[in-house]
């Protein structure tokens, strides 16, 4: 779905296996999106546009349509059960609205020392970027199997969410690095402070 390379590490804490639940987690642990810089390091980082992609006149107004659309994805994942049946149909309008938009138009151009690289044919506009993270989200909702492979980390207080592709379906934090790390650390103290003291 994406048009650029794979996402850098930097940019992102984990890749959530879906674009639209990559924008998702921007919202944790604070808002990342908190200004254009971070939004513009966002979109190259979830691989929106290929590296090198010149963002500079991205403004503010930016910020508003992903956080809007991000709000959206959130109430749609969540299912109409979780936010109310109104906001829930006008959070499918707007994600509908969106994917209906052009995306940027990907062209091959020769790289240095031979082969072709990717670029854009110009330079993307807001529409372009959120109308692919929503496409992103239109066909993992209307996936039934993706759509349940869709899971929420069993951290302590972390409400991320990812697509499960484990063998098994058996995943059960977004980085086992950082929320299962805590919980088997957590898992060792207790067993420590429940073993008999020895004399």
């Amino acid at each position: 779905m994406a048009l650029g390379s794979a996402p850098s590490a930097s940019a992102r804490r984990f890749d959530a296996g879906r674009v639209c639940l990559d924008l998702l987690a921007t919202m944790h642990p604070g808002e990342r999106l908190d200004g254009v810089g971070a939004l513009c390091a966002w979109i190259g980082g979830a691989g929106l546009v290929p590296d090198g992609t010149a963002l500079g006149h991205a403004d503010a107004s930016w910020l508003t349509g992903f956080r809007e659309l991000r709000g959206c994805v959130r109430v749609l994942v969540r299912g109409p059960g979780a936010g109310g049946g109104a906001s829930y149909g006008r959070a499918l309008g707007r994600v509908n609205e969106l994917a209906r938009g052009a995306t940027p138009a990907p062209v091959a151009v020769p790289a240095q020392g031979g082969g072709l690289v990717r670029e854009l044919a110009g330079p993307p506009g807001s529409a372009a970027l959120l109308a692919l993270v929503a496409r992103d989200a239109v066909e993992l909702l209307t996936d039934p199997v993706a759509r349940a492979a869709v899971r929420e980390c069993e951290g302590d207080d972390c409400p991320l969410l990812y697509l499960d592709t484990s063998r098994g379906r058996r995943r059960r934090w977004c980085s086992s690095e950082v929320c299962g790390n805590r919980e088997r650390v957590a898992r060792h103290r207790h067993r420590r402070r429940a073993a008999p003291a020895r004399a």
